[in-house]
């Protein structure tokens, strides 16, 4: 995977505006003069397959143009903050990731994802012990996203406090299409350079259909030893057999060689210089080298019946070479860090089938089935010296995590207007550890077990498109991942045996609809009662270490408003009120580090004359607590940040061409994009650039389409 050459760039500017709640216009698809209305939104996250809106649960949907339409397509916060509910922290910093909250389900996360379940064309990119990377999703190849907000243990198991269904764009219509998209910017106060080149290629015969995507991301970097290459393939074969059954097959390749750790900084350092890097991630070269690659089979049969068979199998290589600042347990020194090395292997098969419990469209629909999830991490901590590993090697262990969830869930509509919903899950998580290292003269092996029943009940009712009210009651649970077990705060190997799962009940009523055309809105209250929460109890060398605390409260509010004045034009805001606070312990009442309070997302998107558009975001944020003390508190977004994009649609002969331009911070706002929560001697601010401008184009070209 080493070396992959990136093919052209390019692809064809997805058209629409936003379609986060129910049906309604989209301008994007139209000229000035047309208006369209879209069809009744299906979402499938809920693992069943029901309208958008009637489902008695939080969900959002967002298409292709809401995913990619001129933004760069580097990051989920691009999109998803448009979702009310869901609060993503752009670190600026590519080895470590973004860290994506709904309702307060993943906010401890300081690398990586936590207490979420995503999806990549239905195969799980979370692993059995809760941990996600993204490493494998480009967003430049998605076609649509749902989310599902709340506890969700009882449709997916483990650390599945919301869930983000992502899928990859489908074959097109004719026999071969082939779209560049590239783009390039530049920071003007950083000089931060960045390119992003991608080629999607489409083919379809017969029976079988396919895509291939390929593309690669550079960048310098705005702030010091920030530099990253990302480079990425993403292919799906789609085989209809007969007309009921459908194979399918995915692979994603992704090697990332390259993705330097800045580090954060204090507030001082912030002040005197907010592109400069930590000095021990520079003296000790934290980086982060990882390819993974990933294949998913999977085969769909439906009878005359309607009801729905479904099964896929699905495995996942991952080689991680880890510098990290952290100084390390033997031999230490100056430039002396922690070398982290994992060799994983992980896989799984997912059951399911769908069914009609009577003859009638308002029989009750039975899905079952379950989920099986493997996991085995080889993990060696050497010593490294300004990044580079010797052979002096204190830590050598294989990490296994087995999960097993079978489950159920009914829906039913007795009237026409009432919509019935209930689920159960039971899973098994089982922990071992085999130490392999004998210079300490201890064996450090052991396991774990956590097992959970998680259930959902919900209700809506149907009064028209004009107000759809929903009520649900759900429960989650989370164990802690293999990182967070085997770092303990006296430095000995071997599980955590105080670190449990936490547990969640979540207690929520909402409405949605659509009260007059070309105006959509979405509302949620809701209470969250977590149990035995998994917090970071503090950090010894740069090394977090995890207790459970008690209870924490997570209630609040989401509003979500779509309005289109006019066939051109629809502006959108999206405002996220969360009051999650410690309920018990030694950080009782205060608030939990790393999210706001308050969180407001406003957009505009236009459709202007001779195929011209401009979209604009902006973006408000309260300050944010960085730590469980509380003591330390970043301020807020002030006045706030605002995106802007400018592009043309149009064709040029058999090419269809989508130059975009887009400056995002517009009004060069000097702001902190998130946090280190709980880091050491005040470290935790990860700063945000400034003014950045890109610029790109898409170029399409496809065949005629077949009958």
């Amino acid at each position: 995977m080493r070396g992959l050459a990136p093919l052209l760039a390019m692809l064809a500017i997805a058209t629409p505006a936003f379609a986060q709640e129910p049906a309604r216009a989209d301008t994007a698809r139209t000229d000035t003069t047309q208006v369209t209305r879209l069809p009744e939104l299906n979402v499938t996250v809920t693992r069943t397959r029901e309208p958008l809106s009637r489902v008695p649960f939080a969900t959002a949907v967002l298409d292709r143009g809401d995913l990619q339409r001129g933004q760069q397509t580097l990051g989920i916060d691009e999109a998803l903050n448009n979702v009310p509910g869901v609060v993503v922290s752009n670190r600026y910093n590519f080895s470590l990731d973004q860290r994506i909250s709904i309702r307060g389900f993943g906010s401890r996360s300081n690398f990586g994802v936590r207490g979420l379940k995503i999806l990549l064309d239905g195969i799980p990119q979370t692993l059995p012990d809760g941990q996600t990377q993204l490493t494998n999703i480009d967003f430049a190849s998605l076609e649509r996203a749902e989310v599902l907000k709340g506890a969700s243990s009882s449709l997916y198991g483990n650390a599945s406090g919301g869930v983000i269904a992502f899928q990859t764009q489908r074959a097109a219509a004719g026999p071969f299409a082939q779209r560049v998209r590239f783009q390039a910017g530049d920071g003007e106060r950083n000089g931060d350079k960045f390119s992003k080149v991608q080629s999607w290629s489409s083919a379809r015969s017969g029976n079988v259909s396919g895509t291939l995507s390929v593309s690669r991301f550079k960048a310098d970097g705005f702030r010091q030893h920030s530099a990253a290459e990302f480079r990425q393939l993403n292919a799906g074969v789609d085989y209809l057999i007969g007309g009921s059954t459908a194979a399918t097959l995915r692979l994603g390749l992704a090697d990332n060689p390259e993705a330097e750790n800045p580090g954060a900084l204090t507030l001082a350092e912030y002040l005197v210089n907010p592109d400069s890097a930590a000095a021990n991630n520079i003296r000790r070269d934290a980086d982060k080298d990882a390819q993974q690659h990933q294949l998913a089979l999977g085969l769909r049969h439906f009878d005359d019946a309607g009801n729905e068979y479904e099964v896929s199998v699905f495995g996942l290589l991952r080689d991680l070479a880890n510098p990290l600042a952290a100084p390390p347990d033997i031999n230490p020194g100056p430039t002396a860090g922690t070398f982290v090395a994992i060799d994983r292997a992980a896989g799984g098969l997912r059951l399911s089938a769908s069914r009609r419990l009577g003859p009638g469209d308002r029989s009750p629909r039975l899905v079952a089935g379950a989920d099986l999830q493997r996991l085995r991490d080889d993990r060696q901590n050497f010593v490294s010296d300004a990044g580079v590993r010797t052979a002096d090697v204190f830590l050598d262990q294989r990490e296994k995590v087995t999960e097993l969830g079978p489950f159920a869930q009914v829906q039913w509509s007795p009237t026409e207007r009432l919509l019935l919903s209930s689920g159960a899950r039971y899973d098994y998580v089982r922990f071992n550890l085999d130490d392999r290292y004998v210079g300490d003269g201890f064996d450090d092996s052991g396991s774990r077990t956590m097992s959970a029943l998680s259930g959902n009940v919900g209700a809506s009712w149907s009064f028209g498109e004009r107000f759809v009210p929903y009520v649900n009651l759900s429960t989650a649970f989370e164990t802690p991942t293999t990182t967070e077990l085997v770092n303990q705060a006296d430095g000995s190997g071997g599980f955590n045996p105080a670190l449990g799962p936490q547990r969640a009940v979540n207690y929520e009523v909402g409405a949605r609809g659509q009260p007059t055309r070309g105006v959509s809105y979405s509302f949620a209250a809701f209470l969250g009662r977590i149990s035995e929460a998994i917090v970071q109890e503090g950090e010894i060398g740069g090394r977090a270490f995890f207790g459970n605390t008690g209870r924490t409260h997570n209630d609040g509010a989401e509003v979500g408003l779509s309005v289109t004045p006019a066939p051109a034009l629809t502006l959108s805001g999206a405002y996220t009120y969360a009051r999650y606070r410690f309920a018990s312990g030694e950080f009782d009442g205060n608030r939990l580090p790393g999210v706001p309070q308050h969180f407001w997302r406003f957009g505009l998107r236009s459709a202007l004359p001779r195929g011209f558009y401009l979209d604009a975001d902006h973006t408000l944020s309260s300050s944010v607590a960085a730590d469980d003390a509380n003591t330390l508190v970043v301020d807020s977004w002030n006045a706030g940040v605002t995106n802007l994009r400018l592009g043309w649609e149009g064709e040029a002969g058999s090419l269809q061409l989508a130059p975009f331009l887009g400056l995002n911070n517009l009004w060069d706002r000097r702001y902190i994009g998130s946090v280190t929560l709980n880091g050491i001697g005040g470290r935790v601010i990860e700063p945000a650039p400034r003014r950045v401008i890109y610029f790109g184009a898409e170029v399409g070209y496809r065949t005629g389409v077949t009958p």
